[in-house]
């Protein structure tokens, strides 16, 4: 496959995230809006699907770098559809589901085309296999939008099933990967995204009193946002995972962590994203008052998950270490019965507690293994 130079993320790719995150936000919202196990399986569904379409954008450009007129055009499209997408998110199961097909249509057909014609011969035989199921898979979420809500459940589930079996089926080693592009490409969308827990806590103080209280709850969001871009990013793991991928040969071996990684992986760490942000959106107005459950499970739970995927990250690249962060996941959890007996900015506090503590354990292991080192 040919691979053209090798660049960091450029400008337009960046401002291809902001446009994808903007689905995080929505989905953040119909989540916060919507705290049962139908609203979140709806979620985990619509994230499924146009994650697994922003990714191939991810390894397009990274074969395929946006220097000319007509792939900046196309990117520009795609973003186009992402933003139809993200338009149609909170109605995608109503009324609104017709968008949400439609702007997934132009975002496949784009992400296939552009692809095709200028990866290179076997990057576009490669492509060529995979597109026939994630056109197929378009076609399902097109389709989807039309139908009545009950059988839109099960056209948009099959639509999910073709698209994340597919590697089994046409399995990717015909993709090449550049491996400082790609592990900084998912880097900043992760960074983007818990920007996103943000975007939710100015949502949430919005025409709310601002005092003391609040001040300091909206400082315990921020801190503990901090922590998990921490956990994802601190301690120079992010060159870990670079050089790990550059120092597997095979072309089809790099291809499969890339995708275990980075994919499947990273499906997990994003809904992790959401149900947090969705928590901090739910909580704030209220943070000095007794959760009930389904706050409690999206705040501690949404931690949980998104150092339990963090862990499935590193155990595929080989990263260390995750004892701490396996811990921590499962500390996170049970956070969440206990946060039944305490006010939001209390379950803040103890999560804060439990990802410092997490910090601090693997800032002394890695200490402690330099020291062992220069000995």
């Amino acid at each position: 496959m040919t691979v053209e130079p090798g660049v960091r993320v450029s400008t337009l790719e960046l401002f291809f995230d902001l446009v994808f995150v903007f689905t995080i936000t929505q989905l953040t919202a119909v989540l916060a809006n919507d705290l049962t196990v139908p609203g979140a399986l709806r979620v985990l569904l619509m994230l499924g699907v146009i994650w697994w379409m922003y990714d191939g954008y991810a390894w397009l450009t990274n074969a395929v770098a946006p220097v000319s007129r007509v792939r900046r055009g196309l990117l520009v499209t795609g973003m186009a559809g992402f933003l139809v997408i993200a338009l149609g998110i909170p109605g995608a199961f109503g009324s609104t589901g017709w968008a949400f097909g439609l702007g997934y249509f132009l975002v496949n057909a784009v992400h296939s085309g552009l692809f095709i014609y200028t990866a290179g011969e076997r990057g576009a035989a490669a492509m060529r296999a995979l597109a026939r199921f994630n056109l197929l898979s378009a076609t399902l979420v097109l389709v989807g939008g039309f139908v009545p809500t009950p059988a839109r459940y099960a056209v948009w589930t099959a639509a999910f099933v073709v698209q994340w079996f597919s590697p089994y089926l046409t399995p990717p080693a015909g993709f090449a990967i550049v491996p400082s592009h790609f592990v900084e490409r998912h880097g900043l969308v992760v960074i983007i995204a818990l920007g996103e827990s943000v975007v939710a806590l100015g949502v949430g103080v919005s025409g709310l009193h601002l005092d003391v209280g609040l001040v300091l709850v909206a400082v315990l969001a921020l801190v503990l946002s901090y922590f998990l871009w921490w956990t994802y990013m601190g301690g120079g793991d992010d060159e870990k995972a670079e050089h790990r991928l550059a120092s597997e040969q095979d072309p089809g071996r790099r291809a499969w962590l890339a995708l275990y990684g980075y994919g499947y992986a990273h499906y997990v760490l994003l809904f992790g994203i959401v149900a947090f942000a969705a928590g901090v959106k739910k909580a704030i107005g209220h943070a000095f008052d007794h959760l009930a459950l389904p706050e409690a499970l999206v705040l501690g739970g949404g931690v949980a998950i998104f150092l339990a995927a963090d862990v499935a990250f590193r155990r595929v690249l080989r990263i260390t270490p995750t004892g701490a962060r396996a811990v921590g996941a499962l500390v996170a959890v049970a956070t969440v019965p206990v946060g039944l007996w305490m006010s939001a900015a209390q379950l803040g506090a103890l999560a804060l507690v439990v990802l410092a503590a997490l910090v601090v354990e693997e800032w002394r292991s890695r200490r402690g293994a330099m020291t062992a080192t220069r000995g």
